[in-house]
């Protein structure tokens, strides 16, 4: 079975299903192939693929999801509306509010949007049938730190003007005045192109690197089936597989956390008088 064959036909994992530990063949490493989808459908000039489509379905069923629980809101609250409400008091309480205070109150559906959709976007990898964090492609997260820069940019010069929002990004108070020959061009660096860097390739890499273990593992353990000996090696990587998956779990979410707290830090950030 050629790769081209089995990025078409099995999107998931693209390896050459007959090949096994002692039949002569390799391991078949993922690769590049792992990565990249088929079209499945066509919108006028767009092509849309798996992680698009994961994309789309995502933002669906979360706001499917609040929709569902806050529609009618009971001053008792249902298990849906109950599990909602503890959900988005872990942002609005847990990160707006302890990291931007009541100046934070503006930000909080960027924040809890930030945070439950790159959370869906993330627990594909692990969803039955979508098995592919589309994080994991570096178009989104560059698109999410995008919205989250210009925002950053907007609030800081529209708190503090112009000649504020600069000194804001550049000129850190409370310093001695030579210091600032070498902090200025690094601080302009940092808060304008580096920020916005790490923080999509923070949870580009993570989900990458998590989504190649879990394939590796998984591939290894059909790789290895085919005899006694093989099948004992297949087990081993099959509980790794399952304990990757648990692990990968927490990293998900947390990498979703990350992402909003840095976002409310930056945000915070522009908020404050410049010195």
């Amino acid at each position: 079975m050629s790769k081209e064959l089995a990025v078409s036909a099995d999107q998931l994992l693209a390896f050459e299903t007959d090949c096994h530990l002692f039949k002569g063949c390799g391991f078949p490493a993922p690769s590049v192939w792992s990565f990249i989808f088929e079209p499945i459908a066509t919108v006028g000039p767009v092509e849309i693929n798996k992680p698009m489509l994961l994309a789309v379905i995502g933002s669906i069923v979360i706001m499917g999801f609040f929709w569902a629980a806050f529609a009618k809101p009971k001053v008792v609250p249902g298990k849906l509306q109950m599990v909602a409400e503890t959900l988005y008091d872990f942002v609005h309480r847990g990160v707006a509010r302890e990291i931007m205070g009541k100046k934070g109150e503006p930000f909080v559906p960027l924040l809890v949007s930030l945070f439950f959709f790159v959370w869906m976007l993330n627990l594909w990898a692990v969803i039955p049938l979508a098995q592919f964090p589309a994080s994991s492609i570096i178009a989104y997260p560059v698109g999410l730190a995008l919205i989250v820069w210009v925002t950053y940019m907007t609030v800081t010069f529209r708190t503090n003007g112009f000649v504020g929002g600069i000194r804001n990004l550049c000129v850190p108070g409370g310093l001695p005045k030579p210091i600032y020959a070498i902090l200025t061009p690094i601080e302009f660096i940092s808060n304008i192109f580096v920020r916005p860097f790490t923080l999509a390739v923070r949870l580009f890499a993570n989900m990458f690197a998590g989504h190649i273990l879990i394939l590796i593992f998984t591939i290894a353990t059909w790789y290895m089936l085919g005899t006694v000996l093989g099948t004992v090696y297949a087990s081993a990587s099959f509980v790794l597989t399952l304990v990757l998956t648990v692990f990968e779990l927490f990293i998900q979410a947390l990498q979703a956390y990350v992402f909003t707290v840095l976002t409310a830090t930056y945000l915070s950030q522009a908020l404050e008088e410049a010195h």
